[in-house]
């Protein structure tokens, strides 16, 4: 099997056989990759393109691609595990879920694991239900939290409405973000399973919670009896300078849940964390929810491997120094496009670039690629860049970045005016 054609026929055959759409917008959009080698925090196109990965997939690849420590745990768990079988005890799920237990917040006990993100979200949320016997549900408006079954009607109805996907408007209850008033509205009835807020919201750019609104939030959960879910599949696993965001706000969820990052890039794999309540139903019925791949247990030794080392004491460091050196190397930017470049939001090495301009990061997107960055802008507000480096950037790499965010941002203005 011959995997390493031209670039040109790995285009055709994704508009025959993959995704036409996705390939075509990728093309108009002036992204013209297949990607390739990929090594670190780079990965190279198909025609030899070199790109420093600021996005990193959501935060896949926090500790960049093909980690040679994960690696080589992946490959010695090959000799002896394969997926497993979820129907029974495993020695690599059985040590992963108590190691997330004891790295989560307070309160946090059993792990319902999966195969990926919105899978871990549909879990949450059934869980929700299952403990307060109540059905309806509250997101943020404009947030998101995947593309499955339940996640997909939390979100915006870009990502619902094709598939006729919305959701009962009585049933999926949508509220702005940082406004207590309207979700304390909707909560004081007495009727909502859950409320679900992803830390700071990525595909909405990234607006920071405003003080207090989270744990607010949280007190009114308990004040109505609803739970409080944290989706950290973007903000979790060192991201935020601590374990998980939410940490930053005071607040212990009633469920977490993490993916992307904790596959290292290497093995899919997802995870719901759930206290005593939300977790009885496995004590009444173990089997009223299965997954055949959740937990396999080669992506169980991976995880294990990205929760050692994003907690090692050099990682920690290293990471607030990162988000200290790219925050000074930006605003440095910024002071010379002020009136273009008109805010960095941030929390460690989530960051989200403003621009005076309502497809700005558009086109900052698309100057980047061009001075060798990946960075997209965030898809529910084109004006914000996600700029997203990675937990194990070093001095020399961050200075290459910045020069390259220089030259970029700069083109990427004077394109703009001259329109």
């Amino acid at each position: 099997m011959n995997l390493f054609k031209d670039k040109h026929t790995v285009l055709q055959q994704s508009i025959d056989w993959w995704n036409p759409g996705k390939t075509k917008q990728w093309q108009e959009d002036g992204v013209d990759i297949v990607i390739g080698k990929r090594e670190g925090y780079y990965f190279y196109d198909m025609d030899g393109k070199q790109l420093m990965n600021a996005h990193l997939n959501g935060g896949t690849y926090n500790l960049g691609h093909r980690n040679p420590e994960i690696i080589a745990a992946l490959k010695e768990a090959t000799d002896y595990f394969d997926i497993g079988n979820h129907h029974f005890p495993s020695m690599a799920r059985a040590q992963l879920a108590e190691d997330l237990a004891a790295c989560t917040p307070e309160g946090l006990k059993y792990t319902i694991f999966s195969s990926g993100g919105s899978e871990a979200i549909d879990a949450a949320l059934k869980c929700a239900r299952y403990a307060t016997k109540r059905k309806k549900l509250i997101s943020i408006k404009n947030g998101y939290h995947g593309h499955t079954g339940l996640a997909v009607s939390l979100g915006n109805e870009r990502y619902s409405k094709p598939f006729l996907s919305q959701g009962d408007p009585n049933e999926f209850i949508h509220v702005p973000f940082n406004d207590l008033d309207a979700m304390e509205r909707e909560l004081r009835n007495e009727d909502i399973a859950c409320v679900i807020i992803e830390t700071i919201p990525a595909t909405y750019g990234f607006p920071l919670p405003e003080p207090n609104y989270l744990s607010s939030v949280k007190k009114l959960c308990e004040k109505y009896g609803s739970l409080y879910i944290a989706d950290e599949v973007q903000t979790g696993l060192m991201r935020t300078g601590k374990m998980w965001g939410i940490e930053h706000y005071g607040v212990n969820p009633d469920i977490l849940v993490t993916a992307k990052g904790l596959s290292g890039g290497i093995y899919p794999i997802g995870a719901t964390i759930v206290n005593e309540r939300a977790g009885r139903w496995m004590h009444e019925d173990g089997l009223a929810h299965i997954s055949t791949f959740g937990g396999a247990e080669l992506g169980c030794v991976v995880a294990m491997k990205v929760l050692e080392i994003s907690q090692r004491k050099e990682v920690i460091k290293n990471v607030e120094y990162v988000a200290r050196y790219l925050r000074t190397g930006l605003e440095s930017i910024q002071k010379q496009f002020p009136d273009f470049f008109v805010g960095i939001r941030q929390l460690g090495v989530v960051m989200g670039l403003e621009f005076n301009h309502p497809e700005g990061a558009k086109y900052v997107m698309s100057s980047l690629y061009k001075n060798g960055v990946w960075a997209i802008y965030s898809m529910l507000d084109t004006r914000v860049l996600q700029f997203k480096p990675g937990l194990l950037c070093n001095k020399e790499y961050c200075d290459e970045l910045l020069l390259r965010c220089e030259v970029g941002i700069k083109e990427a203005m004077q394109t703009i005016k001259r329109f």
